[in-house]
């Protein structure tokens, strides 16, 4: 996919379509030294990472006021949502969380290039450590892409979402096995399931009412 085609597939602006060259270019740049994504998909990231990415963004809202993107990596989906919540002007505020000191230096710099100032936050901690802290019961949405199995991410989501929140979560052709596992672990949620736009048999999974029954998994 070639960056017209992008926006042939998305409504957004030149801008936004100049500051996601740019995003491309810091990575190309950091990933001979920074393992940001698979080296393969680099021909084609405006596939592979940046549509996968903003397909996300439908599952948002402008009432939105926080959303923590856990194990950001190259800032992938959080940047991508942040640049599209800042071109409709929505008041949200994204968290990134990478543990990886290296790849968080990327996040700053990256923020830094992107313009986005305080409407982006790097947290170069390990996501379990956000359970006590400001951001446990802020976040309306919790994101995390190619992280972890859905009972863990679950585990590192529930502290941090509201009443109210909801995880917005990108998986593969196995997720069904993974929803699965995750309710044999004892995770209660209200589903939603949509097919993905940039990988055959993937899907966005949409979690609403998460809670640990502690009668039941492990």
């Amino acid at each position: 996919m070639t960056r017209d085609e992008f926006a042939a597939a998305l409504d957004v602006s030149r801008e936004t379509l100049e500051k996601l060259r740019l995003f491309q270019q810091l990575v190309g740049s950091w990933q001979p030294r920074v393992n940001l994504v698979g080296r393969a998909t680099l021909p084609d990231i405006w596939r592979r990472h940046f549509l996968d990415s903003a397909q996300l963004f439908e599952f948002l809202a402008p009432g939105d006021e926080t959303v923590v993107d856990l194990g950001s990596g190259a800032g992938l989906p959080g940047l991508v949502l942040a640049l599209l919540a800042e071109e409709r002007l929505w008041p949200t505020r994204f968290h990134l969380v990478e543990a990886d000191t290296r790849k968080a230096a990327f996040l700053v710099e990256a923020r830094r290039a992107l313009s986005l100032g305080e409407r982006v936050s790097v947290h170069a901690v390990r996501a379990e450590s956000l359970a006590v802290g400001p951001l446990a019961g802020a976040a309306s949405v919790v994101t995390a892409r190619a992280l972890a199995p859905l009972a863990t991410l679950c585990g590192l989501a529930a502290p941090l979402l509201r009443t109210d929140g909801r995880c917005v979560l990108p998986k593969g052709a196995r997720h069904e096995a993974e929803i699965a596992g995750a309710r044999e672990a004892g995770w209660r949620f209200a589903l939603e399931t949509r097919a993905s736009r940039t990988e055959e048999g993937a899907a966005i999974l949409v979690l609403r009412d998460l809670a640990r029954d502690s009668r039941g998994g492990i």
